[in-house]
């Protein structure tokens, strides 16, 4: 019986460091997901404004 109890508190103690591994393996990614959503949005808005600048040069243009 002890030996059995020894065995189950030794896989608890090595699931517990592999969970904490896993746990500091992953830490940053939620801070590098900022990153590319921030990229991304900064991408988006400059073809917007790209695109609304080119559409207001042309109209000007057309101004007499």
């Amino acid at each position: 019986m002890l030996k059995v109890l020894v065995l189950l508190q030794l896989a608890v103690l090595t699931g517990c460091d592999d969970l904490r591994a896993a746990r500091r393996d992953e830490r940053g990614s939620v801070t590098t997901e900022h990153v590319l959503w921030a990229v991304a949005v900064i991408a988006i808005v400059g073809i917007v404004v790209a695109a609304v600048t080119s559409y207001v040069k042309s109209q000007a243009g057309n101004i007499k």
